[in-house]
């Protein structure tokens, strides 16, 4: 600010703060802020863009420009200067704006006659409210004290916007981002739809008095903060269990790095002499470091949010007070909102979830795991929602879609809740098929079995009408922990697996970890494509030792009850043969103890890769089943990442290429005597569950939900009907989704 000092700042935010804390409505507060932020820098003009919605920003008051273009003028995000403040984040200062690239004229507003233009973005921790503008007749170029004072104006704005000082009555209330509709296009995690309130996992923390009074208080509680936030650090880093580490260690040293940057603690002792509390300036320091970091094309330099945003909300908790427990009611209804999150941490929320929404996250993440165990829809890459949902904000996830509505409006809302309706019903219809075959109306019996990974899961069992579990996820004890299980602790879960399944088969996985299932305490991978490298049986058999422990258990848990294992991600005999080789020794091993053994024992793999289609007929004679990892196996014949949005759902799993491998894999087990299942996604669904009976696989697994549909269309078709109508097809080159499609529609 021309000739300012601190004093000045300080007095324009204290009379700021008393405008916005008195009474009337939102618009007179809005128009007297502009009066005296123009009055302060000694500008003209002193406008305010609000974002309407998500794209759009509106002229929401101004000192100095034309009264009628108030709640008049639009601009899109990126349109003319405004635009491109609030697109980038960045501030823009020119002492001749029409000359700029990108200058929209606005004639309404009256603002040629100010070629002078200073606009900072109005954000809150990457959370963009708006844009603050000076204009001045007077052709100059703002100095550097002028604009970091207008940010820290900018910064108390968008606090006390978050507070709700802009919000008046219906008639004068100002349109603030979080009192509209928004919707989020993400990638559907787990399937279902679930209507409830936000419950954020890690609700943001509430800058109260975004003003202080007295700077040399503000920063002596600012240093004891920064020296608390120090200390945590340091202790985390000599915990003996993460330094044991080499890559804990490597994060923890990077947060020591910030915790202990000069400049990031300068920085915001400047923002204090200016007039903010402490508060404040840790997070106007945070919210400007986003913006930078969110633009930065180096990966690396992006992945650093991570960093800086744990470490800032660590250090406003500790100067605030506020722990992660805000004393806020859990909805009864609640949908889980949170940028990422943990298996151990979603386990403890539990069955009271009716739907998780994550900004990150994979679909095959630890997260995605649990989701399924629970039954609960879950939506991944769902960006920014944490910056914009509130607990108790009515949301509507539709996992089926990987769509989320925040705040719906009432039209949405309604075709939303129909489509849950037709769904709720539909599973009533299927509970009536619970305990009849899936048998097709030409006779052909098809099992169906249910995947699983908790205990939690195993009612369902009873519940769905499958015949048994194909594949129980073993990592699961493995990733909910900081340390390994025990033997006797993973033997004993075995046990009341096996019990709770009342004598109906189940098909425990060996571990399968690796790729994006990294255990909390086994050192990370740096691996170009994860998804190919070391993981599942490849980890085994190099990690002997646990995988041996794992094998004992289930021979333990077993003991005198049949006992099916399988091995995952076999992408060559000589890998099944070693991993077999070692069950078998540890057998022989549990036999000399005096272990009781099970009454049975059934060695399979599982095929996920396009290579084991081709193994020769002896490998297949080999194992007692095999089982077709739908997800990955689809992944890599197509070269289609399943976590690439762009291109996982461009590939089909019934073209032709598709089911010429399937068929490979179908005759090679059919030759060897061998039962195949198929076990993944598209078992679940009822078009390609046909179709892949159809063709020779007589056994699917898939999540519980998905068994009364598939049952129910199975029992209402000729199978053998639908495999001359697949032939047919395939031998005339039409396609095959749309000829079964079509034959289902007669059936």
């Amino acid at each position: 600010m021309p000739n300012r000092d601190d004093r000045d700042s300080r007095q324009l935010l204290r009379r700021l703060r008393d405008t916005l804390a008195a009474a009337g409505a939102s618009q007179d507060r809005l128009d007297e802020i502009t009066h005296h932020i123009a009055d302060s820098m000694g500008t003209e003009v002193c406008s305010v863009y609000l974002f309407r919605d998500a794209d759009t920003l509106e002229l929401c008051a101004t000192e100095g420009l034309k009264a009628e273009s108030v709640h008049m003028t639009r601009l899109k995000l990126g349109e003319g200067l405004v635009g491109r403040v609030a697109r980038t984040g960045r501030h823009v200062n020119t002492a001749n704006a029409p000359a700029e690239p990108g200058f929209r004229f606005m004639p309404e507003t009256g603002e040629e006659v100010y070629p002078s233009f200073l606009g900072v973005p109005i954000q809150r921790v990457g959370e963009k409210l708006g844009v603050l503008v000076v204009q001045s007749r007077e052709a100059r170029q703002f100095t550097e004290d002028d604009v970091y004072g207008l940010e820290v104006v900018a910064m108390v704005l968008a606090e006390m916007a978050e507070l709700g000082a802009f919000q008046g009555t219906a008639e004068d209330s100002l349109p603030l981002i979080h009192r509209f509709p928004s919707f989020f296009r993400g990638t559907s995690g787990q399937e279902g739809a679930a209507e409830g309130r936000v419950w954020l996992h890690e609700p943001r923390v509430v800058v109260a008095n975004p003003v202080g009074d007295d700077p040399v208080k503000e920063k002596a509680r600012l240093l004891e903060g920064v020296e608390t936030l120090r200390q945590r650090v340091d202790s985390m880093l000599a915990n003996a269990d993460m330094g044991a580490d080499g890559d804990h260690a490597q994060v923890l040293e990077a947060y020591r790095m910030f915790a202990h940057s000069r400049s990031w603690l300068r920085r915001m002792e400047e923002d204090i002499e200016l007039g903010l509390s402490a508060e404040a300036a840790v997070e106007k320091e945070q919210s400007q470091a986003r913006a930078r970091l969110e633009m930065a094309a180096d990966p690396y330099l992006r992945d650093r949010l991570h960093d800086l945003d744990d470490l800032s909300n660590r250090l406003l908790r500790i100067l605030t007070g506020q722990g992660s427990d805000t004393g806020a009611e859990m909805p009864d209804d609640p949908i889980l909102v949170a940028r990422n999150i943990g298996p151990a941490e979603l386990l403890d929320y539990g069955r009271k979830l009716k739907g998780v929404v994550l900004e990150e996250g994979s679909v095959g993440s630890h997260a995605a795991i649990v989701a399924r165990a629970l039954a609960i829809p879950l939506v991944i890459h769902a960006a920014r929602i944490t910056s914009e949902a509130l607990n108790g904000d009515g949301i509507m996830v539709d996992g089926d879609v990987g769509v989320v509505h925040l705040r719906p409006e009432e039209s949405v809302a309604k075709a939303f809740r129909d489509k849950i309706a037709m769904q709720a019903e539909a599973q009533k219809r299927y509970s009536g098929l619970r305990d009849l075959p899936a048998m097709s109306t030409c006779g052909t019996r098809v099992e169906l079995f249910m995947n699983a990974g908790l205990m939690a899961d195993l009612p369902s069992l009873e519940h769905s009408g499958a015949e048994g579990v194909g594949l129980f996820r073993t990592e699961l004890q493995f990733l909910t922990r900081t340390r390994v299980p025990r033997r006797s602790e993973l033997a004993a879960l075995y046990t009341r697996v096996m019990e709770a399944a009342k004598g109906r088969h189940v098909v425990f996985r060996t571990l399968d970890i690796g790729s994006d299932k990294v255990l909390p305490y086994m050192k990370p991978q740096d691996e170009p494509n994860p998804a190919m490298g070391w993981r599942a049986i490849r980890v085994g058999l190099e990690k002997r030792g646990v995988l041996r422990m794992q094998l004992q258990a289930l021979i333990r848990g077993a003991a005198g009850r049949p006992l099916h294992v399988m091995f995952p991600f076999v992408s060559e005999p000589s890998e099944f043969d070693m991993a077999h080789k070692m069950l078998m020794e540890e057998i022989a091993r549990e036999q000399r103890l005096g272990h009781a053994m099970p009454l049975d024992i059934r060695v399979g793999t599982m095929l996920e890769t396009p290579s084991l289609a081709f193994a020769p007929v002896s490998f297949f004679r080999s194992c007692d089943f095999v089982s077709i990892g739908g997800n990955d196996l689809k992944q890599f014949f197509f070269a289609a990442d399943r976590e690439n949005e762009r291109v996982r759902r461009r590939y089909d799993t019934l073209s032709e290429p598709f089911l010429a491998l399937l068929d490979q894999v179908i005759a090679r087990c059919e030759e060897a005597g061998v039962t195949l299942s198929f076990c993944g996604e598209d078992a679940g669904r009822p078009v390609e569950a046909v179709t892949f009976a159809a063709l020779g696989i007589r056994r699917l697994s898939m999540r519980p939900a998905s068994i009364g549909p598939v049952k129910h269309l199975i029992r209402k078709i000729s199978l053998q009907d639908l495999r001359a109508a697949i032939a047919e097809a395939r031998l005339a080159g039409e396609p095959v989704r749309r000829v079964v499609t079509e034959f289902l529609a007669r059936s």
